[in-house]
């Protein structure tokens, strides 16, 4: 067992029983324990298979690959519509986990049996992701942004263009592309410090 996810477990009072039961299941099933992007994750011969993190309401077991599990059970959620991959199955309940016990170790052999197949998500290409007309015009307008928004790496493309396109007005679509055209200038990613 990871101190690390001991540490996170004992940050998490809220989730505290709910998360020890879900790890006692995961390590069950022989996955290795580590801490990535500061919540637990759980890998098979170095690939995530499943991490668990919280929210207010709920704790979660999210699978990196669960867009290709088989789900017979329908428990598995889509977190938000451009999550592509992933796939989370929630609760609020130690007793809610409990039950679904034999479930969760079944989608978790599953996902490596995956992960030991090769098996690949299909993930749409960027050109497949709405460009807003405030950021398209922009582009049209100045070949050098438009040559440095093409240089990023398609992660990065993408991330600005969900990220322009998540606002609901065309005032703070127009805000954000301002903010963040020198970021692309410079060939940074949103997460880019």
């Amino acid at each position: 067992m990871n101190s690390q996810i001991d540490k996170y477990i004992s940050r998490n009072p809220q989730w505290e029983k709910e998360l020890v039961k879900l790890r006692k299941i995961i390590l069950d099933c022989h996955l290795n324990e580590e801490l990535k992007w500061g919540v637990p994750c759980y890998t098979y011969e170095d690939s995530n298979i499943v991490l668990m993190h919280t929210f207010k309401d709920y704790c979660a077991l999210l699978f990196h690959k669960g867009v290709l599990l088989k789900d017979p059970e329908g428990i598995l959620i889509q977190q938000t519509e451009n999550v592509q991959s992933a796939r989370q199955v929630r609760f609020t309940k130690v007793a809610d986990i409990t039950k679904l016990e034999k479930v969760l170790k079944a989608y978790i052999f599953e996902a490596i049996e995956l992960e030991e197949s090769g098996a690949k998500v299909p993930f749409k290409k960027t050109a497949e992701f709405k460009m807003p007309d405030e950021f398209k015009n922009r582009l049209e307008a100045d070949a050098e942004l438009k040559d440095a928004f093409e240089a990023l790496t398609p992660g990065r493309q993408r991330g600005y263009l969900l990220h322009f396109s998540a606002a609901k007005q065309s005032k703070t679509r127009e805000s954000r592309i301002d903010k963040y055209i020198p970021w692309i200038m410079e060939g940074k990613g949103l997460n880019d410090e």
